[in-house]
């Protein structure tokens, strides 16, 4: 089932990975003097990624900073990724980055995460059912749980139909819903009309778990370097400047 929903994907597609993006010091200055999230009544939260790498590249000083409070935190990747690479050896792909998430999870003092095993470029066609699963996890958690997902603005399609089922399932339960973009930081502009920065919070982060971040993105091999295991020697699916902006840049959610 595949809900309505109208995003940015247009946006994204028209500004490739194969260009820069908006610069990581615009995206500073824009955010200098951003109003902060406020965690300390976070004490459970399920933490949505579409992909392995999502969860830490979007959130994860916020995952290190929750676990150091004292929160219950619980990562569930939607997909195993294992559409990253062109080639047609998906099932040993999609092993590798669970591996990855597993140790991402390790690195950032987290359990062993969820997966759900949906396919990877195909979300949209299961967004029902992922809201529903979302809903179940949800009912099981006391009090008034948090959940945090792939902003449903992101561009690419897997992230935004990832964030409209945690969306639904947030409103069904009552659950505190904040979305964090990835996708953003590249296609849009400070002051950009289809960014809503009046919900916009900064996470705010200690060094240390912005250490534990970087150091958690550098268990993504198969995401940050070129890769030959596929028959040809294929370009990383994420270029070394996107990924020093994202852990440049201060973690926001909407």
């Amino acid at each position: 089932m595949t809900l309505t929903h109208s995003g940015n994907g247009a946006r994204f597609a028209a500004r490739p990975l194969t260009v820069d993006g908006t610069p990581t010091q615009e995206w500073l200055d824009a955010l200098a003097d951003a109003p902060e999230l406020d965690m300390t009544a976070c004490r459970e939260i399920l933490v949505v990624a579409a992909h392995p790498d999502d969860e830490t590249l979007g959130f994860g000083a916020a995952l290190a900073t929750l676990a150091g409070l004292g929160a219950r935190v619980q990562v569930v990747a939607v997909s195993d990724g294992g559409a990253s690479h062109p080639g047609p050896d998906r099932g040993g792909l999609e092993s590798i980055r669970r591996a990855e998430l597993h140790d991402a999870m390790r690195v950032l003092g987290l359990p062993a995460p969820i997966c759900l095993g949906m396919p990877d470029g195909e979300l949209n066609d299961y967004e029902g059912l992922l809201a529903d699963r979302l809903t179940a996890m949800l009912a099981d958690r006391p009090g008034t749980p948090w959940i945090a997902a792939t902003w449903r603005g992101d561009g690419h399609p897997d992230h935004e139909a990832v964030g409209r089922a945690a969306a639904a399932a947030a409103q069904r339960r009552g659950a505190v819903l904040v979305e964090y973009p990835i996708w953003m930081w590249h296609w849009a502009t400070p002051g950009d009309v289809a960014v809503p920065w009046d919900r916009l919070r900064v996470v705010p982060a200690a060094s240390h778990a912005l250490e534990r971040k970087a150091a958690a993105a550098q268990c993504y091999r198969s995401q940050i370097q070129m890769a030959s295991q596929w028959g040809s020697v294929e370009p990383a699916p994420l270029p070394s400047f996107v990924v020093r902006r994202l852990l440049a840049v201060r973690e926001v959610v909407f």
